[in-house]
């Protein structure tokens, strides 16, 4: 079964150079050319949601809250294709809940690159891999714990004092990999090679963005995600 893929521009040339190059890469494509056109299709078919901020009526943004704000779409990435440049869109569009930010005009190249990035961070691929076919003879990761607070990588999951907490999958992904890499500080570079992969160019600011909305979600939890001025971050079992 192949991924599929929605994307929203109110630029047909737009939607078109990225459905052709999308499906390139053997993916399935539907197009929109309005977030309102967006909405009224059926979302839950699809593994990525490519999108333009500034459309008529209703923006990228809204969009992107109104996705985040339905059980059935909540989990699913969001990847925001812009003009708009400047740090506070970027900033605005992560603390929305989208997992990446590229900006136009863009390389066509570096838009896939960061596709499969996202897709393959998320799991959102159907592809039969190793680990499908473990899960499929019954063997399952085991939940990583620390107090309080339990990830289910089965599932996805994350639980604080048995209650979920919704995290983006890039804050899934960042607390995953401080929990399984405890007690030492790890560069941004570092952070970024580990969850994000070294095809994508990941900004320190988009770093710093999603560790201080995963530090917002963990309540007292939070101390023990430690700063280290100049070095970067990591997390302590004694803070």
């Amino acid at each position: 079964m192949s991924t599929r893929i929605l994307v929203i521009d109110d630029e047909e040339a737009v939607t078109e150079i990225l459905k052709f190059n999308l499906e390139k890469e053997g993916y399935d494509v539907d197009c929109a050319y309005s977030a309102e056109e967006a909405l009224d299709m059926d979302l839950g078919l699809y593994q990525l949601f490519m999108v333009d901020i500034m459309m008529d009526q209703l923006s990228g943004y809204d969009f992107a809250k109104r996705v985040r704000n339905v059980t059935e779409t909540e989990q699913t990435p969001i990847l925001f294709c812009s003009a708009l440049t400047d740090e506070d869109a970027v900033v605005k569009g992560l603390n929305i809940g989208a997992d990446d930010y590229v900006t136009k005009p863009f390389v066509i190249g570096e838009v896939l690159a960061r596709v499969r990035a996202i897709l393959r961070r998320t799991g959102a691929q159907f592809k039969r891999t190793t680990a499908d076919i473990e899960a499929e003879q019954g063997i399952y990761e085991t939940d990583i714990t620390f107090k309080g607070l339990r990830i289910d990588r089965n599932d996805k999951e994350c639980y604080l004092d048995n209650e979920p907490v919704t995290l983006t999958r890039t804050e899934f992904d960042i607390l995953l990999f401080f929990l399984t890499h405890r007690n030492r500080i790890y560069s941004r570079e570092e952070i970024i090679r580990n969850v994000w992969g070294d095809e994508v160019v990941v900004s320190q600011r988009t770093i710093d963005t999603n560790i201080t909305r995963l530090r917002k979600k963990l309540g007292d939890y939070d101390k023990y995600i430690i700063t280290r001025q100049g070095f970067g971050y990591g997390f302590k079992e004694k803070n």
